[in-house]
């Protein structure tokens, strides 16, 4: 059985890297592609996947993403014409969904951003299986496949990940102080368009009352100004999940960073003018993330003070109600997988 997985973010690549390995166990062979973002292919290489690079992330706005759309698309038909896997997966799943359906290859979509309107759009009226936690709240085709789970789970569940303090020290954790990690985005994703990050002057303000009594961490995809550039998160990219589960806070434009930290029990603040229905779970039924749509450094400064003055004991607890209500997310991608490629 062939599988292939087209990876376009960082953060698909942790989601799949375990089921990846369950399927090879199961004599599959694997087949990555990818895209030229971030530290993608840097990610890639690191874990020892094998990958063929279809594109690369183009400049901000809908017109790049278009192009790199036809160009991407005709690539990975090539490559699949070439392969003949038994079924494609990825995350979001514009591509896979478009070429599985002219190539007659059933793609399983796994998506957790409601706010991603006209990816969603082009998407799943195309795509054999979407496959979303049960906190997603919007629209899903017919015989959409729910899961009690979040997209983090499935390579930071402690059945896959145990955090190490001396890896965490290594790439940049002081055990003699608190540490806030920081995480910008580049906004430049399809479902980035319309949006805008936090300006200059809140993260100054953050430097300005932080830095003298907590260590800080920053992790931007965009260049920092060169005041901060000692700041910026200089260590394995690969083990950067040790850095937040030491970590007293976690604040920044990434939902997706924000849920990482929940799902390792550190309390995190999710500051962007888009939402999510995962991170909004995560406040309202385990307090593991504080979500601030309206950005303004009154309210986020406030917010962090009142986190950091918190036991982080509490929400090493409330992180195992979380693993109770929830299932092992890599196993059932795996297993999904297995059944709709059959």
């Amino acid at each position: 059985m062939k599988i292939l997985f087209d990876i376009n973010h960082p953060a698909h690549i942790h989601f799949f890297k375990n089921p990846a390995k369950k399927l090879l166990k199961k004599n599959c062979e694997v087949f990555f592609t990818s895209r030229d973002k971030d530290v993608t292919t840097s990610l890639l290489d690191q874990l020892g996947f094998e990958h063929t690079i279809l594109s690369s992330q183009g400049s901000r706005g809908v017109g790049s993403l278009v192009l790199e759309l036809f160009k991407r698309n005709y690539k990975l038909y090539d490559f699949v014409k070439k392969i003949r896997p038994n079924a494609m997966a990825a995350i979001g799943g514009t591509f896979i969904a478009h070429v599985g359906k002219i190539t007659k290859t059933p793609s399983l979509v796994f998506y957790d951003t409601e706010n991603a309107k006209l990816q969603n759009l082009i998407t799943y009226p195309f795509a054999s299986y979407v496959i979303t936690p049960n906190c997603y709240n919007s629209w899903l085709p017919k015989g959409n496949i729910r899961y009690n789970g979040y997209h983090e789970l499935s390579y930071l569940h402690p059945n896959y990940f145990r955090p190490n303090i001396d890896i965490a020290i290594k790439n940049g954790i002081k055990k003699n102080k608190k540490n806030i990690f920081i995480r910008l985005v580049s906004w430049k994703a399809n479902h980035d368009i319309g949006e805008i990050g936090w300006d200059y002057e809140i993260l100054e303000k953050m430097m300005e009352k932080y830095n003298d009594n907590y260590n800080i961490i920053i992790s931007s995809e965009e260049k920092l100004p060169s005041d901060l550039n000692d700041y910026r998160y200089n260590g394995v990219v690969s083990e950067m999940h040790h850095v937040l589960a030491y970590s007293d806070l976690v604040i920044g434009e990434s939902a997706t960073v924000s849920s990482e930290a929940a799902v390792l029990g550190v309390p995190s603040i999710y500051a962007a003018t888009t939402g999510r229905g995962y991170t909004d779970e995560q406040e309202n039924k385990y307090r593991l993330v504080k979500n601030i749509n309206n950005i303004s450094w009154d309210l986020i400064k406030n917010n962090m003070d009142e986190i950091l003055k918190m036991d982080i004991n509490y929400f090493k607890r409330q992180r195992e109600q979380l693993l109770n209500d929830t299932i092992d997310v890599a196993q059932f991608v795996a297993d999904i997988i297995v059944e709709k490629a059959s």
